[in-house]
């Protein structure tokens, strides 16, 4: 389903040359849980938002059910996000002033689906994640634990194929 192929990854930071990922290659199966860990600062976010297509390689390459990523085009990229990925981010990237539902629609937005079918979508995937009584509220009005839960609903709301959690 996915594989990476010896990607690298160089940041430019402070007039160096970091490298934040160094020839990584691994297969990922199809309804696979996989969990990478290591220290701060190891590359784990950056390899995450390369499959995830918020970042691109340096080289190397990313293959998407045996196609190669090499040639994508910011609209490839675009498709892939909204219909085959779900992030949920460390600080969850919640809207302040939007409501709880509002942030969850929003994934739903960028997908094409109609007004009534993303509030009724939303609902049900706060509702998945036992806030399904908290629709109205801010993100500041929440704990923690409810934000994180608003970001899960966010990330699964499109019913990716892969979901991503940092």
């Amino acid at each position: 389903m996915l594989t990476l192929k010896n990607i690298v990854k160089t940041y430019a930071a402070g007039g160096e040359t970091v490298l934040a990922l160094d020839g990584v290659s691994m297969d990922f199966r199809r309804n696979e849980f996989v969990s990478i860990l290591g220290p701060s600062g190891c590359g784990k976010t950056t390899l995450l938002n390369i499959i995830g297509g918020l970042d691109r390689y340096d080289s190397g390459d990313l293959v998407i059910d045996g196609k190669s990523t090499k040639a994508f085009r910011d609209g490839d990229w675009d498709t892939y996000r909204n219909h085959s990925i779900g992030f949920v981010f460390q600080s969850y990237n919640l809207i302040p002033h939007q409501s709880v539902l509002a942030n969850v629609e929003l994934a739903l937005t960028l997908s094409g689906v109609s007004k009534r079918e993303r509030r009724e979508r939303a609902k049900k995937a706060l509702e998945r994640v036992g806030l399904g009584d908290q629709l109205r509220k801010k993100p500041s009005q929440m704990s923690g634990g409810q934000m994180q839960r608003v970001a899960i609903a966010r990330a699964l709301v499109n019913e990716p194929e892969i979901l991503l959690a940092d």
